[in-house]
């Protein structure tokens, strides 16, 4: 019962949970923005009004998850000062400077240039009023750049120093924080992963109502055009993922070694990757796994030959480097995590590919279940990046800042399980009440479909309108 009401344990949850929960609407709103500005930029080219129709529509999709993103990303900010006051005050010189900018520079520029999109339709020049949605779409990825930045010094911190005297890291090097070598694999993995989920996004509205015979002439572009983003965005991904793979290696060993389940020291044909493992839950003991030789080695130092460290050798380091304690993460979460991640990505692009060989020449599919699959498939590239989330943090367990503060030594003093608990149950009682706001409201905006769009390609194309949202 003591461990069930452990202020750690019960801040993890709770930091976890309402994360992950402010985490869906992100990387859709990264990429609907995006989408949005691709969609507009067309209509501007062509004079088409199906890519009007797709820029609105699809534009209201973008803004109700960028409101709800920002509702949802206000919880965050209280955490860090309830719950982790004692990290807050260790990294926040740090930790502080990332998020001002992210909040004082890329989101006023979202904001600013979002209010000028909306209101801009009929009072800016047409080229300005494309301008806006670009450097929309430009200041979301800024925005994320910098929480990346933020969180790539917990993974591997740099640019600071220790004082002593207050007992907590000081800022020294802005520019090294901003070009972390983790933030810059990062960032391209998180946003060709936030395209591949709002490409499954435009997928599933589209197939719902190509399902359905309707908006044929608006929908078949835009599912056309998703399902190649999903390919391209996921072919990005993986390269991406491979370089920071290899950072991971050199900054965090041990996270690597806690992904393959690896207890000891491999090379060369040793240095297995597992694609499937049946064993006890912290890997020690395997019954059966399906393996690719040379692999885990390639992945890790792009050779065949290369040593990958094994988790009894680097717990017999850190023991040496930072004083007695278990240094593993929890292995059973970290390995299937890798594998979920990497598993569900990949099961998204290769649908796309089916899909856009059902569509070639022009066809419509009329099995149900094409559309059905197509529709359910949408948390897919999602949940692959909610468990990437996952085995990045759980990953550098122990360490809340790896190498310079533990998770237990971050949560706020004189903190009960009992405050956590009643805050667990508030935050979810209001986020299961958004959950139900933004779901309806993205249903009905879905299902409605572009307004004054054709049912059919045999039906009279409507005249140009603008609506102002």
């Amino acid at each position: 019962m003591n461990d069930i009401l452990s202020p750690l344990v019960l801040s993890q949850w709770q930091f976890g949970l309402t994360t992950i929960y402010h985490f869906l609407f992100i990387p859709i709103t990264i990429g609907m923005a995006t989408t949005t500005a691709v969609f507009q930029t067309a209509w501007y080219r062509t004079a088409k009004v199906k890519y009007l129709q797709l820029t609105q529509f699809f534009g209201k999709i973008f803004l109700i998850n960028f409101a709800m993103g920002v509702v949802t990303g206000i919880v965050q900010e209280f955490q860090f000062g309830m719950n982790w006051s004692t990290y807050s005050r260790f990294v926040g010189d740090v930790f502080g400077a990332p998020l001002a900018m992210e909040g004082l520079l890329a989101f006023f520029l979202e904001a600013t240039f979002i209010g000028l999109w909306i209101f801009g339709w009929d009072k800016l020049p047409k080229g300005v009023h494309l301008a806006t949605i670009w450097v929309t779409a430009a200041g979301t990825i800024l925005s994320a750049y910098f929480i990346l930045a933020a969180n790539a010094f917990m993974q591997n911190p740099v640019g600071f120093r220790i004082n002593e005297a207050r007992g907590r890291a000081e800022l020294t090097d802005i520019w090294a924080v901003l070009t972390n070598k983790v933030s810059l694999a990062s960032f391209p993995h998180t946003i060709t992963a936030s395209f591949m989920v709002s490409a499954a996004l435009v997928i599933c509205i589209a197939a719902w109502h190509l399902a359905r015979q309707q908006n044929l002439d608006t929908m078949r572009p835009a599912i056309i055009f998703a399902m190649w983003t999903m390919i391209g965005a996921g072919i990005l991904t993986v390269l991406t993922g491979d370089q920071l793979g290899l950072v991971m290696v050199q900054t965090q060993p041990m996270k690597m070694a806690a992904a393959e389940a690896a207890y000891n020291t491999v090379s060369g044909s040793d240095a297995s990757f597992s694609i499937f493992t049946l064993g006890t839950p912290d890997g020690v003991n395997e019954l059966f796994s399906i393996r690719i030789p040379y692999l885990l080695s390639f992945l890790s130092t792009h050779t065949l030959t290369g040593t990958v460290e094994g988790i009894n050798d680097l717990q017999a380091q850190y023991r040496t480097l930072y004083g007695p304690g278990n240094y593993a993460p929890v292995v059973w979460a970290t390995y299937w995590s890798f594998r979920w991640m990497i598993g569900l990505g990949m099961l998204s692009v290769l649908l796309s590919a089916v899909g856009l060989w059902l569509m070639r020449k022009g066809r419509l599919p009329k099995n149900a279940w094409v559309w059905r699959i197509a529709v359910w498939a949408f948390p897919l590239p999602l949940a692959a990046m909610i468990v990437g989330w996952i085995f990045t943090e759980m990953g550098r367990q122990p360490w809340i800042v790896f190498s310079l503060l533990k998770t237990s030594d971050g949560v706020s003093p004189n903190l009960t399980g009992l405050d956590v608990l009643i805050s667990i149950v508030a935050f979810t009682l209001i986020y299961g009440i958004l959950a139900v706001v933004e779901f309806r409201l993205l249903k009905r905006a879905a299902q409605k479909g572009p307004e004054g769009a054709p049912l059919s390609d045999a039906s009279e194309a409507p005249t140009a309108t603008v609506t102002v949202y």
